[in-house]
């Protein structure tokens, strides 16, 4: 679906038309975090069985994770994944999240990848992971490990896809959100000014903040690929817009009322109600517009969520 920004009838289009509704001199702002096989499922010093999923690694092989079962995981309990890898629980700190330290052979993403899981969408509900999904669940520019979910805007690229924006004069560059686990909480908050966001770790290269700045004073359009880029992006401007290369940690909440000022525009999936991705397509658009665009997409039989289509707002 092709949204307006000035409130004008949508257009259904199929994503292979992409190059063509953008203009040469616009660049498109990709998240190249790389989902982490984040679940990893052993056997305690004990005996026992337990699960360990990583969500964000903290300083060396220290990692905040969730446990099971918690209770049973008390400060020096082992627990042994495959030959390749072991953890250790070192403290459990507040909002139920543990801290483990990881001792492997090697490099982690080898080990990772033998033993762990592809973390998915809670609403993917499967008794057994389907094989392609560690290779589905990842975009094809996905280059920095440590994202525990896909920027899920971003699956819909192929290297094809890629080759023929630059071949038209389409700027492409690469920022690093890693997407947490928080991505699937939804607002329980009565107030959607009450939630909390989660904090997510970033980065964002001179290079990539010039070509964007760069875009901005040829005339060109900046188009966010993912409600992460726009995190970042909204995260790192100056009060004109400018970007400045930086690297850290947001918890910044976008919400009705925010004053764009990174971005003039955005690709972005079909969200699920009640999410913080949605109250942002809302922020962008207007409340009343989205519930018309989404309307639109159920009357038209879009799919919704991870795998499936999105909305391009231009």
């Amino acid at each position: 679906m092709v949204a307006p920004l000035d409130r004008g009838a949508p257009e259904h289009r199929a994503f292979g038309d992409l190059p063509e509704l953008l203009m040469p001199g616009d660049c498109l702002v990709l998240n190249d975090t790389r989902v982490i096989p984040a679940r990893l499922l052993g056997r305690k010093d004990t005996g026992g069985q337990a699960e360990v999923f990583l969500l964000k690694r903290l300083a060396g092989d220290e990692w905040e994770a969730l446990v099971r079962p918690a209770r049973r995981m008390h400060p020096g309990t082992v627990v042994t994944f495959g030959e390749v890898l072991v953890a250790t629980v070192l403290a459990k700190p507040e909002r139920g999240k543990t801290i483990v330290r990881l001792a492997y052979e090697g490099e982690l993403e080898p080990a990772l990848s033998q033993v762990g899981v592809t973390p998915l969408p809670p609403y993917i509900r499967r008794e057994r992971q389907d094989s392609s999904d560690r290779q589905r669940y990842q975009t094809v520019y996905a280059m920095e490990p440590g994202a525990v979910a896909a920027p899920t805007a971003g699956l819909h690229f192929t290297a094809e896809m890629l080759d023929t924006l630059r071949t038209r004069q389409i700027r492409t560059v690469f920022l690093t959100l890693h997407v947490g686990l928080g991505t699937f909480a939804p607002i329980s908050a009565e107030r959607i000014e009450d939630h909390k966001m989660h904090a997510e770790q970033f980065s964002i290269s001179s290079e990539a903040a010039e070509t964007i700045n760069r875009t901005r004073a040829d005339g060109g359009r900046v188009i966010a690929v993912g409600t992460t880029v726009v995190r970042t992006l909204e995260s790192c401007c100056d009060d004109g817009g400018r970007i400045e290369p930086n690297n850290g940690e947001t918890d910044i909440y976008i919400k009705p009322g925010h004053d764009f000022r990174a971005i003039d525009g955005m690709l972005t999936n079909f969200h699920l109600p009640r999410s913080s991705l949605i109250v942002m397509v809302a922020a962008l658009v207007g409340r009343e517009r989205i519930l018309e665009l989404y309307d639109m997409a159920i009357a038209r039989r879009y799919r919704f969520y991870s795998y499936g289509d999105c909305m391009l707002i231009v």
